[in-house]
């Protein structure tokens, strides 16, 4: 009988539990019953200051699992203190390529803190740092703490980096107040949990062609004609949709980006290269994201030397590649294209989107102004609202790493409705 059960739980997923040093503390313990139920093998890893709030031995009773609380070896005898850092020095390590999820909850404001600016001083801050799998972090503290500027910027740090926020709840709080910072409800905890593990790898098979960052047409060999993309939305893209089990074919202007991990990047310059290179690689594509800001002119001759400042001059243009309307024509049936449009016009926003999705021949469109501070171009947020043939979806602003998990969301159902269209057919 011990031995089926053992083997029960050896195929189940396994999953770390974070616990940190707040009141809400003792709500994980609700959560790893939950996520027992919910056919996992929860193993959990607690701060010392957590321990003020809930036992070690509280969990490992539930679990069936060693609950690891420290970095160092437990008092005793010289042989054992020396085995037991020996085995304190790798657990860590073991811990963080044998887990499928991390979530931490509750996530303090301190531990954001440590986990946004590397800080590896405990057992969970060294895990988190070792880990590669996909993080989830539920913060909960005072109303005060929480929208401090230094949280809410860690935040933002942590999601860019990949990390997964879910938001605290609002209402009356354990210090007394009323606001934001309660822990998020455990149904909604373990919710994410099952989606993060179901969705890791629900674009394994498809093959995205990202374009990114803006092209730049020469006037003479020093000098081009550009714009203010920095790349940052269609690099989150990437590495989101690789995160995702995607292969990557990632079509990039210049900018000054690290490459996203696996993806194949093709470095273009001009609207023409980057036109070339789209063309090359769409018949390997299942979905086509033009995420690009494609410069829509450039000079109709190019000095072959360095112009010299002579007064007032007049550079003749010419329109440029309408990459993703070729796109939109030559692509296999089956093939999403989604567009994307930068726009000024804050009141005309969504209709000249919508005016473009069709001209475009796209499936959506992610519509974003970019006159609005702190979002668009350069920055480390978007928002956007996402129309699709059928209607549109607002997107409040949120990092450009959150932004493209929203817009793979739109193309898994894009393709779901592609491929039942394509069966009737």
């Amino acid at each position: 009988m011990n031995s089926k059960i053992e083997l029960g739980k050896a195929q189940r997923r396994k999953v770390t539990v974070g616990v940190s040093g707040g009141i809400a503390a003792y709500k994980a313990l609700d959560l790893v019953r939950a996520l027992q139920r919910a056919g996992l093998d929860p193993h959990v890893v607690m701060t010392r200051s957590a321990e003020k709030f809930v036992t070690p031995l509280t969990f490992a009773a539930i679990t069936g699992h060693k609950v690891i609380t420290s970095l160092w070896a437990k008092p005793g005898s010289a042989a054992e203190a020396q085995e037991s850092t020996l085995d304190s020095a790798i657990e860590h390590i073991a811990e963080a390529q044998t887990t499928e999820l991390l979530i931490v909850a509750p996530a303090t404001a301190n531990t954001l803190a440590k986990f946004a600016r590397g800080v590896a001083n405990d057992f969970l801050s060294t895990l988190y740092l070792a880990t590669k799998a996909p993080v989830l972090l539920a913060p909960a503290m005072n109303v005060n703490m929480w929208e401090h500027p230094a949280t809410q910027a860690n935040v933002r740090l942590l999601e860019e980096r990949g990390a997964t926020i879910i938001a605290p709840g609002s209402g009356y709080l354990a210090c007394g107040m009323t606001g934001s910072g309660r822990l998020a409800e455990t149904p909604c905890l373990v919710e994410a949990v099952l989606k993060v593990l179901d969705q890791r790898k629900d674009l394994a098979g498809e093959t995205i062609l990202i374009t990114a960052g803006g092209t730049r047409e020469a006037i003479d060999p020093v000098r081009f004609l550009g714009n203010r993309s920095s790349g940052k939305m269609g690099y989150a893209l990437a590495r989101a949709a690789r995160e995702r089990g995607a292969r990557v074919i990632l079509i990039s202007a210049p900018t000054a980006l690290a490459v996203p991990a696996d993806c194949e990047v093709v470095p273009v310059i001009s609207a023409s290269e980057m036109r070339a290179a789209a063309m090359q690689h769409l018949a390997q594509a299942t979905v086509v994201i033009g995420a690009a800001a494609v410069s829509d002119f450039r000079p109709a001759t190019v000095a072959t030397e360095k112009l010299r400042r002579s007064g007032p001059m007049t550079l003749q243009l010419e329109p440029t590649e309408d990459i993703l309307a070729e796109v939109g024509r030559r692509r296999a049936p089956g093939t999403v294209l989604i567009a994307f449009a930068a726009e000024t016009d804050s009141e005309n926003a969504v209709e000249n989107g919508r005016e473009k999705l069709l001209r475009k021949g796209a499936d959506a469109i992610v519509v974003n102004d970019v006159s609005l501070p702190g979002l668009g171009f350069d920055s480390e947020s978007n928002a956007a609202t996402l129309l699709t043939l059928e209607g549109e979806v607002d997107l409040p602003p949120m990092s450009k790493y959150a932004l493209a998990g929203r817009i793979l969301d739109c193309f898994v159902e894009l393709r779901a409705a592609t491929s039942a269209r394509l069966s009737t057919v």
